[in-house]
């Protein structure tokens, strides 16, 4: 909640000039050139849009950045403080059911094309950090607890959920594409339209599936996958390993028993972190067991972005209740990580984002947009108090 919204009395009495923030209006700087390109936000009556998806979109952003809890917090701080409505909000303002029906009727569209066109520009400032290792993709679900009342969201008799699908780009550590369905979805699916020919899905046991391997084999979709603990194979060539090394089997394999074995024969790894034993697969003949067992460290990469989405950005404290605004603000959520991905390689050339840098931008933005409220509001308290005390001590005597 913003330290402006325990004002004793409202701000717009004050009359004080919005200032506008130099630091949002770099952060947000990306996106000038992306927004002119996003299929236009038509108006389905007679009267124009006022509250437009530009607004839409830096409302949604400045929720993220500003670590709201709630869209009723950052409602109120805009009633309060005529900065923030400066920076988001139509010159008309902003009212509270405007704000609700935008983000659960429109806006979806054009946030699916800022998010792919925000991602691409990223991706060009970023370059490739493991180029000899291909074009990897890191594909995992996140579960979204979700109120009874959503029955959209279908898990169990006792519980709604909404799932997160998503591919994560482990070159450049940036997501790329997202789907959201109900949270008892399989996550398998999922995989096919997340990779594109020629990359290379790096998935969890939950997403074994051998007559799914060879359909991506067929489309020229490449894998490294960890397998179950139960999994049979036959071996049909043992592959020489560095002994001593963490990696401890290599072999090319045919995965299944006697009635579901694979079509196809794949690479089999493995090796021990800690004293526990990975098994995983691929398809990729060009790679030595140390590269296969290396990639697939890299997928704890996605979980560490699904902990910070979570933890820093409040990306599941929810705005709406329908799939059509949870899928918004999401997406908003990842924008908004990509924003700061980009901010922070450009301004300290650090690749990942931190929550010291995050905490720095609030805080500029607050200063130069807020801070001289804040004086005010001070003022404002002090005065109160004094004529609380007045009027008591007249009471009295």
């Amino acid at each position: 909640m913003s330290i402006l919204s325990t004002s004793l009395i409202p701000l717009n009495n004050r009359h004080v000039k919005p200032t506008k923030s130099l630091t949002f209006s770099t952060f947000i700087a990306p996106l000038e050139t992306i927004l002119p390109m996003v299929t236009p936000l038509v108006s389905l009556c007679n009267h124009p849009i006022k509250f437009t998806f530009e607004h839409q979109l830096k409302s949604l952003i400045y929720y993220h950045l500003g670590g709201y809890d709630s869209a009723q917090a950052l409602l109120q701080d805009m009633q309060l403080d005529e900065s923030v409505r400066y920076i988001i909000a139509p010159e008309e303002g902003l009212g509270e059911s405007t704000f609700y029906e935008a983000n659960s009727s429109r806006g979806v569209t054009q946030m699916l094309e800022v998010f792919d066109r925000l991602s691409r520009k990223v991706s060009k400032h970023l370059g490739i950090a493991h180029a000899e290792l291909g074009d990897l993709v890191a594909i995992d679900g996140s579960l979204i607890d979700a109120s009874m009342s959503m029955t959209w969201a279908d898990y169990s008799d006792s519980k709604n959920k909404a799932k997160v699908h998503l591919g994560f780009d482990l070159n450049r550590s940036i997501p790329r594409k997202l789907y959201l369905t109900e949270g008892k979805v399989a996550e398998r699916p999922f995989v096919s339209c997340i990779l594109e020919p020629g990359q290379t899905g790096v998935v969890d046991r939950g997403y074994q599936d051998h007559n799914r391997f060879d359909e991506w084999i067929d489309e020229g979709k490449h894998f490294v996958a960890r397998l179950k603990n139960n999994t049979k194979w036959d071996i049909i060539e043992k592959l020489p390993v560095n002994k001593g090394r963490k990696v401890f089997f290599f072999a090319k394999v045919q995965l299944g028993d006697e009635n579901h074995k694979m079509r196809h024969t794949v690479y089999l790894v493995g090796f021990r972190v800690k004293k526990k034993v990975y098994w995983v697969v691929t398809d990729r003949i060009d790679l030595t067991a140390e590269q296969i067992a290396f990639i697939y460290s890299l997928r704890w990469e996605i979980e560490k972005l699904f902990n910070w989405w979570k933890s820093h950005l409040k990306v599941y404290h929810l705005i709406s209740r329908d799939r059509h605004g949870m899928l918004l603000q999401l997406l908003s959520g990842l924008i908004t990580y990509l924003l700061l991905v980009l901010y922070c390689y450009e301004l300290y050339g650090e690749r990942q984002p931190s929550i010291r840098r995050l905490r720095e931008l609030r805080y500029r933005i607050r200063k130069e947009t807020g801070y001289r409220i804040y004086l005010i509001n001070i003022q404002i308290r002090i005065e109160t108090i004094d004529w609380l005390l007045l009027f008591y001590i007249n009471a009295i005597f």
